[in-house]
């Protein structure tokens, strides 16, 4: 009976132990299901919206000189070749960027290195069919021709277009890099003597004319744009936008450099005045840079309209720069 009246301790029942798992997403469905989703959108937030802007970067910088110059070929042809470097090598093309690329969903960057690529292939041409050629009329010189064809290519190719094939093909940005190589042997020639680079004032006139039609035909796609859409903020504004502001940067700065090769016949002609307000009517329209780019109404808008102004010095570009082609013409 003593042993009845003993009264055992009781021992603490051990708990069982949490895995890993658990402890982190805990054991209900739900609250698995619930922070795993969480966990999937802060991944994707942060590898599309923290990395892809980290990524995405739209350099309209007018100071910028190309670095590896040919010494003694055309400045405006090294000014080519360095804009094809940079926006292909230095900064990476954008513009054919898949679906799974962080910056696949940032279209203000793609569409700059469009409007970029879009006046190098411009003034290319020109160099094949104007300055490249003895009185226009001689053979096309190898090298531009080259060239100009790679930069004919799309914008958007990538590696693969299961449109075509389902064999990699050669994306944008390789054709552009083939462009840049055809270049600088072109301008390698230039320099040794070898190559034609006529500063007749038929050529730069020429040239300038068809620099500016091309300006003309995105100022008309503003005009449309802003007649006929009303909306303060559409999916279309910003796409023109920057199209026309790597247009206009980039060709601030080859008719800069085309301005040192050309610069006694523009000093001879009178021309440096008007040659120079060009330039800066280019520079203003390609260092707009709004937070937000609004289509707002007409005069009477409280809101600003930023495709507007752009267009406004596309125009005065396009006006001078056909004030220096017809006195280039008439006087020459």
């Amino acid at each position: 009976m003593a042993n009845d009246l003993i009264v055992r301790p009781q021992l603490p029942v051990p708990r069982p132990r949490r895995s890993v798992p658990a402890l982190v997403f805990g054991t209900r469905p739900t609250t698995i299901a619930k922070r795993g989703t969480f966990g999937v959108v802060t991944l994707i937030v942060l590898y599309f919206g923290v990395i892809g802007n980290l990524m995405h970067r739209i350099d309209a910088d007018t100071a910028f000189a190309p670095a590896n110059a040919v010494e003694g070929g055309s400045h405006a042809v090294n000014m080519a070749a360095a804009l094809i470097e940079r926006e292909t090598v230095t900064h990476r093309w954008t513009a054919n960027d898949p679906i799974f690329y962080p910056t696949a969903f940032l279209d203000n960057m793609p569409n700059f290195q469009r409007g970029l690529m879009r006046a190098v292939s411009r003034f290319t041409i020109e160099l094949e069919d104007q300055v490249g050629r003895l009185r226009g009329s001689s053979a096309i010189d190898p090298d531009l021709e080259r060239a100009a064809g790679f930069l004919q290519f799309p914008t958007d190719q990538w590696l693969f277009n299961f449109e075509e094939s389902f064999l990699p093909v050669q994306p944008a940005d390789t054709q552009y890099r083939a462009a840049l190589r055809a270049l600088n042997a072109y301008n390698t020639r230039v320099a040794n003597g070898q190559a034609v680079f006529e500063t007749r004032a038929d050529a730069l006139a020429l040239t300038v004319q068809r620099i500016a039609g091309e300006l003309g035909s995105r100022a008309a796609i503003v005009d449309a744009h802003v007649r006929e859409d009303r909306f303060l903020f559409d999916t279309v504004s910003d796409d023109i936008f920057y199209f026309n502001k790597g247009m206009a940067y980039a060709n601030y700065l080859l008719l800069r450099e085309l301005g040192r090769d050309f610069q006694a016949l523009i000093e001879a002609q009178g021309l440096t005045g008007v040659w120079a307000q060009a330039l800066n009517s280019l520079r203003a329209a390609s260092q707009l840079r709004p937070l937000f780019v609004m289509n707002g109404g007409g005069d009477d808008s409280f809101f600003a309209n930023h495709l507007h102004l752009q267009g406004f010095y596309m125009k005065r570009a396009i006006l001078q720069l056909d004030e220096v082609a017809r006195v280039m013409m008439l006087r020459r």
